[in-house]
């Protein structure tokens, strides 16, 4: 069974792991999730997956990062993370993905978001592109 919470300075040790263990998510200094809403996806009394996101004001909040342990996954616990995240955020939801990332992609596009924009040479580390998604909750 997995339980969803909000995360803290007590969950970065295992967040660390998980960022690093998935190289296709944002790698963040992990003390910088403590400035935005971090919610963990809790397994076996480990945290299994973690999601950060912010508000951008009014009915709008954007998913930052998102990134489930590689034992975890392929077990919905990243879908049940995104669905915290649109419960507790009653509006548009926005989130920037690597265009290669094609499990994430099909992952959002499974849960209704929609592919609005491409951003080129977005990321640091390569020239590759995000593609913008949004999704409307509630």
């Amino acid at each position: 069974m997995t339980a969803i919470r909000r995360g803290g300075e007590r969950d970065f040790e295992e967040i660390a792991a998980i960022q690093t263990a998935s190289p296709e998510a944002a790698q963040w200094k992990v003390a910088d999730y403590a400035g935005f809403d971090l919610w963990v996806a809790v397994c076996e009394n480990r945290v299994a997956g973690f999601l950060a996101a912010r508000s951008l004001g009014d009915g709008e909040c954007e998913l930052l990062n998102l990134a489930v342990g590689l034992e975890f996954r392929r077990r919905g616990i990243a879908r049940h993370l995104v669905g915290a995240l649109a419960e507790a955020c009653c509006g548009n939801i926005f989130l920037e993905v690597r265009g290669s990332n094609l499990i994430a992609r099909n992952l959002y596009k499974s849960m209704g978001f929609k592919e609005i924009g491409i951003r080129p040479g977005y990321y640091d580390l390569s020239p590759e592109a995000a593609i913008v998604m949004k999704f409307h909750s509630c």
